[in-house]
């Protein structure tokens, strides 16, 4: 079998490390210039061209000084970084993100730093196992897997960052500031420290916000319980006991969910306007535990298999009933599976739009979903709507991260057994 010479094996090297260099200098360019034109409001346009030749000079000389024997690893660094910006300075012709010198040198600076540096560390962090006529299909294959996973962090985390930087920005902005410009997301406090955080006063003190925050939490938290009063024993005896039909249900949980919730809509509008609960938070705890349940009787039934029945059986022998059992053993050891439950359910409880639009329509009825959605007029400046999603999303998002422990080690839980 022939085997790749030692300058075929170089030239697989460099064509490895342009084709990273080149990616990584169209995704800084993009990124770079729409995050500093958001934040100072100056229409920066990326030079997709320019940057993507500068990544592949910049790549190529990284991996050029880059040997096994090299050890001083500052120098393919400061050579590549001078490359980029050799590169990028000439076929822009003196205009990064067509920005002059002399239109703003502050601006002019910043935008070719960060494109050099952000540039400089992607190509560090994802070729650092190509060398310069040291290459193997193990290295070449470890490093396309940190370019890729490098990637897929800076993409997904530009998706989730973007819409909140502009949530966030645009609801501490003025009306007549997003219509002076639009770009410029950046909030100003000439006229006090307050002056920014006007849409949020008025939303509490003219929009009544905090009387949906409350229908929200309640309906939530309703939700939660009631769900879990009936999951928990469902799902125990699905997980423990013998009865006909036992796998045929343990299989069927999650049917319901292939019926699509606008479907359901409809009858159910018609039913509640008969029954008298349209337009009340009863109807609500009626639907929302329905459409909650399924998913918790199938999370907790997993973990409840995965509970020593040997601990259950020495406690029905001590003499207590299968309820003290429940209650005094199988709960006690099932506490991140039941946070992880009350988590989910809170938050699906949280989020629901279509049922509240659909049963709702006095304001003093509405969760905080359908409050925000009421914002969405031509009559409300844009900045309240902004406003009205912060602070839909905050309260979720800390009560989140505050117990993810528990609702990752819930979801993990069981997974051996059942």
């Amino acid at each position: 079998m022939n085997t790749p010479s030692i300058f075929d094996t170089r030239i697989a090297t460099l064509a490895l490390a342009g084709l990273n260099g080149a990616v990584w200098g169209l995704v800084v360019s993009i990124l770079v210039g729409s995050g500093l034109a958001l934040l100072t409001g100056l229409e920066l346009r990326p030079l997709l061209g320019p940057s993507m030749v500068a990544g592949i000079g910049c790549g190529v000389v990284h991996a050029g000084l880059r040997r096994d024997d090299f050890g001083w690893r500052t120098v393919p660094s400061l050579a590549s970084a001078g490359v980029f910006v050799v590169l990028v300075l000439a076929l822009s012709l003196g205009r990064p993100y067509a920005v002059m010198m002399g239109d703003g040198l502050l601006i002019w600076l910043i935008a070719l730093g960060l494109a050099t540096l952000c540039t400089q560390w992607a190509i560090m962090a994802s070729q650092h196992p190509i060398r310069f006529g040291a290459m193997n299909r193990f290295r070449r294959e470890r490093a396309m897997m940190l370019s890729l996973r490098a990637f897929g962090f800076v993409f997904f985390g530009a998706i989730v960052v973007l819409p909140l930087y502009v949530m966030v920005m645009t609801s501490l902005k003025t009306q007549q500031a997003l219509l002076a410009n639009p770009l410029n997301l950046f909030p100003s406090f000439e006229d006090g420290l307050l002056e920014p955080f006007r849409s949020y006063i008025e939303l509490f003190q003219v929009y009544d916000f905090g009387r949906y925050i409350w229908n929200s939490a309640l309906i939530s938290v309703a939700t939660v319980v009631i769900t879990l009063l009936f999951a928990v024993p469902g799902s125990y005896a699905v997980s423990r006991l013998n009865f006909p039909g036992r796998s045929t249900l343990s299989r069927s949980i999650l049917m319901i969910y292939l019926v699509p919730a606008i479907v359901l809509v409809i009858p159910l509008y018609a039913i509640f306007a008969k029954l008298g609960l349209r337009d009340s938070l009863w109807g609500l705890l009626v639907v929302y535990p329905a459409t909650t349940l399924p998913v918790a009787l199938y999370m907790l039934q997993g973990y409840f298999r995965g509970v020593p029945a040997e601990l259950e059986e020495a406690g029905l022998m001590d003499g207590c009933s299968r309820l003290r059992v429940i209650w005094s053993i199988t709960l006690p050891l099932s506490v991140p599976a039941l946070a992880s439950v009350s988590l989910y359910v809170f938050m699906i409880a949280w989020n629901e739009f279509l049922f509240a639009f659909m049963f709702l329509d006095d304001p003093k009825m509405f969760t905080l979903s359908r409050g925000v959605v009421s914002l969405d007029s031509s009559e409300v400046p844009r900045q309240h709507l902004m406003a009205g999603a912060v602070v839909s999303t905050v309260p979720i998002v800390v009560i989140f991260l505050w117990a993810e422990r528990f609702m990752v080690q819930g979801l993990t839980s069981g997974g051996v057994k059942g």
